[in-house]
């Protein structure tokens, strides 16, 4: 029962198998939400998960798997490895092993003395591994993670496998049989027909095999549709195959009994089933090959994170796992690793690299006092930092958790195929019924072979062949064109919400902008070309990347650079070094005062250069002010042209950076950008997304940093650029390959088109079945000719959607 939630109440993830259409989904969340002591469910048909909110006093999630299984799909199981500490003999393995055993959500452990191992099978919505291994600390011994769960990604890839191999099964019986179906037409007796290709015999040995082999998981879901009240596509998939395969099978048995002549054979439809079933195979491979990515952001995620992490303890610095890190524990953090976990620096001065996190590509100083985040990298000092946040609670891991929220959130659009089957495939049935017992009874009373095959008329015209094959091949050929354009959608029902946005929001660097820092403004009251050698021959050897871009806007003027006789970086201020024989400070304004340069007549200069979004950097040389250099993050190119098309299009353009809004603004002003989010933290860009959500609009997000992740996942549609992370693009739905702002209307515009060729699709699918219906229940069309105009119309079908390929866009 569907209740409200309480304090009390948990919630358990349900990983489930068998599901084949949206249909499935919907039918196990109505099972579980009839439960007692069920406060909701969500089941996500892409995710392949049920995230059920129930009261544990009331059910437990054996009492949910149960159910799930009555209802014909299966829970799938979780395994833990454990390395165990403590045990003495044979009998602290049956203690730990019977102790594992009896917890809920267990159903399998086994603990081997020798080796010092357990092994634990257990569902993750009722146990987690820490619980395991309180039970174990409780019994008197250890359990250390060495957890190998077995992967659903892997089982995704045995089954897109499995449809692979059922797919070259089932094209290479069917082609036989489709060469045999061009014998019925005169126009193609010029055509070489082998005779056996003609015998009953052989077809019905080609077509069996792909019939109730590869076509098996159709009838169990029809099966399983049926018990349960419902109907969906296995249901119409399973009818119509099954009239052609039985009504061919019918009149081959008929041909044997009266002699088996070849040269006068029965016109069969083995053809029509078999091809159907090979087309929609393929459908559902590609379905398959989608589903197999969704949890890849996860795990790109999850790979950012440090393994060890060195810690001081009793005086001793030790590596440990950096799952053993407690708060409060100190940390040595050395150039060049990762931090291991969120802390605040005790010792230590530093740059920290956290573009993994906030998308920003300038390094962070760090000092004592301040802040650190874990997954970042510590680029040039040795840091001490005292451990505030770890496991499920530092920042990564809740990204993590923003972005698996997200993505196992229920998607809004539903397959238009199955909720029309729904409501047809009874009506076909009851026609077909219905003409089969006026004919018997009334037209030619006692004539059942006539009756059948009317009835059977009607089944073959009314076959879901065009239906089932509208929205797949206009997606196939969208999504085609749309690659070739640089566009990559994931999935289908990405790029049927596409059409729909109506607000885009922009991150800024990296997308906006080239997200890469260069020289863009030089000023000097001397010689400019001694002035940038300097400059240049001090830059040289430092690592920062404000140092890179001057260094290269320096070489870019084919100015050559000498090496520094002494250099010194001095975080937070800049650099000091000798060049040439003459030393020079680049740097802020603390540095200049810190070394007593008059450079106070420069500080208006610099400020103006700021407002423009500019990172500016006063140089003195000898201990005299020389003059500034100003690095800037780039606009690209076709950045102020893809807004002024998006804005043509009716849709509103935000831009959202955790930058400063002086320099956002500035960014924003130069693209034609009218709103802007300025100082908006990686959790805060989600929320913002989830705030235009709530007014009722559809938003798409554009970003390439993992900082974008959640918000690309919360969004109704997240595009990721192609240039950024690996993580960005794994979140979501589309990828931009070209790195270029131009391809979100394109990718908008192939949406439109592609969502109107489906619309004309299934206008022509549902037409053709409404005005054939008919024409067979008045027994004006042989069961042949209905499987050739079956057969013509979704050829139609497939040529109406190959328009597609030959789409446009503007540049």
């Amino acid at each position: 029962m569907v209740s409200g939630v309480t304090e009390t109440d948990k919630q358990a993830t349900l990983p489930i198998t068998g599901m084949t259409c949206a249909a499935c989904a919907n039918r196990i969340e109505k099972g579980l939400n009839k439960l007692e002591g069920v406060t909701s469910t969500n089941v996500n048909f892409a995710l392949e998960k049920a995230s059920v909110t129930y009261d544990p006093a009331r059910i437990g999630v054996s009492n949910m798997e149960e159910t799930i299984k009555k209802l014909g799909y299966d829970t799938l199981k979780e395994v833990a490895h454990f390395k165990l500490e403590g045990m003495t003999c044979a009998a602290c393995a049956n203690r730990i092993e019977k102790g594992l055993g009896k917890l809920p959500g267990v159903t399998d452990a086994s603990v081997n003395f020798a080796m010092e191992t357990a092994r634990v099978q257990y569902s993750p919505g009722e146990i987690s591994i820490t619980e395991m291994q309180n039970k174990v600390k409780q019994l008197g011994y250890r359990a250390t993670t060495e957890q190998e769960n077995v992967n659903r990604g892997d089982h995704r890839k045995k089954e897109v496998r499995h449809q692979q191999r059922k797919l070259l099964i089932s094209a290479l019986l069917s082609l036989p049989l489709l060469w045999s179906m061009v014998a019925h037409f005169s126009f193609t007796s010029w055509i070489y027909m082998p005779e056996i290709l003609m015998n009953p015999w052989f077809q019905l040995i080609l077509a069996t095999p792909v019939q109730f082999y590869v076509g098996k998981p159709f009838y169990v879901g029809a099966y399983k549709a049926l018990r349960n009240g419902s109907a969906n596509m296995d249901v119409l998939v399973s009818l119509g195959t099954s009239a052609a395969y039985f009504y061919s099978l019918y009149l081959t048995i008929n041909w044997f009994i009266g002699g088996g002549n070849v040269h006068h054979g029965p016109s069969l439809y083995y053809e029509t089933s078999s091809i159907l079933i090979t087309l929609v195979i393929m459908g559902k491979l590609f379905e398959s090959l989608a589903k197999s990515r969704t949890s890849e952001a996860i795990k790109s995620l999850m790979g950012l994170q440090a393994k060890t992490a060195l810690v001081v303890r009793d005086g001793q610095e030790i590596t440990i796992p950096v799952d053993e890190v407690i708060a409060g524990d100190i940390v040595q953090v050395r150039p060049g690793d990762k931090v291991p976990v969120d802390g605040v620096v005790l010792e230590g001065l530093s740059s920290v690299d956290e573009s993994m996190l906030t998308g920003e590509s300038l390094p962070v100083e760090k000092k004592i006092g301040d802040a650190v985040i874990g997954a970042t990298i510590n680029k040039n000092g040795m840091l001490r930092i005292k451990a505030t946040k770890v496991g499920k609670d530092t920042a990564l891991a809740q990204i993590i958790k923003v972005v698996e929220e997200a993505q196992g959130s229920k998607a809004p659009i539903q397959r238009v195929a199955d909720v029309i089957s729904g409501i047809f495939v009874p009506i076909v049935v009851g026609i077909a019924i219905a003409a089969f017992l006026v004919w018997y009874f009334f037209v030619t009373p006692g004539d059942f072979a006539g009756a059948l095959e009317k009835a059977i008329a009607i089944l073959v015209i009314a076959c879901p062949c065009a239906l089932g094959l509208a929205t797949p091949t206009s997606i196939m050929a969208g999504s085609g064109r749309a690659a070739e354009l640089g566009i990559l959608f994931k999935g289908g029902e990405h790029l049927e919400q596409t059409h729909k946005i109506d607000a885009i929001i922009l991150d800024k660097t990296g997308t906006v902008t080239k997200g890469k820092p260069e020289l863009t403004d030089v000023m000097t009251d001397g010689d400019e070309l001694e002035f940038l050698r300097l400059v240049g021959a001090a830059e040289v050897n430092s690592e920062h990347p404000l140092a890179e871009a001057i260094v290269a806007g320096i070489r870019d003027r084919n100015i050559e650079l000498q090496g520094t006789e002494s250099f010194e970086a001095i975080p937070g201020f800049g650099i000091k070094a000798v060049a040439e024989g003459r030393e020079l400070l680049i740097g802020t304004r603390r540095l200049m005062e810190q070394y007593e340069v008059d450079a106070k007549h420069a500080y208006d200069t610099m400020a103006s250069l700021e407002e423009a979004g500019k990172t500016t950097m006063l140089v003195a040389i000898d201990r005299q002010y020389a003059g500034m250099v100003a690095v800037a993050d780039t606009i690209k190119e076709t950045s102020k042209a893809a807004v002024g098309r998006l804005k043509e299009m009716g849709i509103e353009v935000i831009m959202i950076t955790g930058d400063n809004e002086r320099t956002a603004k500035a960014i924003a002003a130069q693209v034609g950008i009218d709103h802007v989010l300025a100082e908006v933290l990686p959790e805060g860009k989600a929320q913002e997304v989830k705030k235009l959500q709530e007014q009722g609009r559809i938003v798409a997000m554009v970003g390439d940093g993992i900082n974008d992740a959640p918000a690309l996942a919360t969004a109704n549609i997240g595009m990721a650029i192609g240039t950024g992370t690996d993580v960005a693009m794994e979140a979501a739905d589309v990828t931009l390959m070209r790195g270029d702002l131009s391809s979100i209307p394109d990718a908008i515009y192939m949406s439109r088109k592609t969502m109107s060729n489906i619309k004309q699709n299934l206008f022509w699918a549902l037409g053709y079945n409404t005005l054939g219906i008919p024409i067979a229940a008045l027994g004006l069309l042989a069961p042949w000719v209905a499987g050739a105009a079956m057969a013509l119309s979704s050829v139609s079908v497939v040529l109406n959607a190959l328009r597609l390929q030959r789409v446009k866009v503007r540049h």
